[in-house]
């Protein structure tokens, strides 16, 4: 049985296969599609609607329990529909 995660943007539950892990680093969010980031992770799906909804509501910030000020200037490059995922290099 597949984890179950629940999206920041529309508040759905979706399998964990199905939505983008995001952690916070150096006060930016970066997306982690290979979900192997050290740190709190949060799960929201890989969709405008879902990012942009979860930028506005400041659901980062909370669901990654960071109290400064998040940029969130990376996943908006997601949400334009750039290919390339900030955060998938391997950290050692």
């Amino acid at each position: 049985m597949e984890a179950v995660r629940t999206c920041l943007g529309c508040r759905q539950r979706a399998p964990r296969s199905s939505l983008l892990r995001v952690v916070a680093r150096d006060g930016r969010v970066v997306a982690d599609a290979a979900a192997r980031l050290p740190g709190r992770g949060a799960w929201v799906h890989d969709s405008p609607e879902c990012i942009d909804t979860a930028i506005r509501r400041r659901a980062f910030g909370r669901a990654l329990r960071v109290t400064t000020g998040l940029d969130t200037s990376s996943l908006n490059m997601l949400e334009s529909g750039a290919n390339d995922r900030p955060g998938t290099e391997r950290t050692e």
